[in-house]
């Protein structure tokens, strides 16, 4: 079996499992990971977060990226940029005014009313997607690599060091052995609604 056919297997699982909760169960697991994600320390001292908008089954991010907003933090967000098959990330300042359905029906920023962030320098704090994690810091995406590139864009900005990158999961998300290649980037943080994991793994922060 190929790396490739190990991820799909996994992906598979883990979103079927992901549907099979509840929109009220997704609410309620979603308020008490973002609470626990709102008291690392790493986020309480950022300045520049980076954060994306849910969709489907995934972990609900709108309340917290408006935590984060109130909590006075600059709020970066994500858009895929089709010519580059890349991710060009834009500040937000309101959840309602700046953001349209983009790609996979996506909320993203709309360029007209938000300001592109060409250096990536600034952000403290990166809040990732993912489908499935380790508590090693592995991360399975959806396959894209979307953010396996900005993560190699924002590690050659800063010299080989990162900010902050935290996962938000349901606790159905960890993963033991997940299989990862060498474009795949690691987290710092797993944060369940069980447990706030420090991973250990390779990654290197610039704090």
């Amino acid at each position: 079996m190929t790396i490739q056919v190990m991820k799909q297997a996994i992906r598979q699982r883990i979103i079927a499992g992901r549907e099979r909760l509840t929109a009220a169960e997704r609410a309620g697991l979603s308020h008490a990971i973002s609470e626990r994600i709102a008291n690392l320390n790493a986020y309480r001292t950022a300045n520049t977060v980076l954060a994306y908008m849910s969709f489907g089954a995934e972990l609900s991010t709108e309340k917290w990226v408006e935590q984060a907003l109130s909590d006075g933090k600059c709020v970066l967000l994500p858009k895929v940029n089709r010519a580059t098959k890349e991710l060009d990330v834009y500040r937000v300042t309101n959840l309602q005014h700046d953001l349209a359905p983009g790609q996979w029906n996506i909320r993203e920023p709309l360029v007209e009313r938000c300001t592109k962030i060409n250096s990536l320098k600034e952000v403290d704090f990166i809040l990732l997607p993912g489908i499935a994690f380790g508590r090693d810091g592995a991360r399975l995406g959806y396959g894209g690599g979307f953010y396996d590139k900005l993560l190699a864009r924002m590690k050659d900005a800063n010299q080989g060091c990162y900010p902050a990158l935290v996962a938000g999961a349901f606790a159905i998300q960890l993963v033991e052995g997940l299989p990862q290649e060498a474009t795949d980037h690691k987290v710092e943080w797993v944060v369940t609604e069980n447990e706030t994991i420090q991973c250990v793994s390779d990654v290197h922060t610039g704090r």
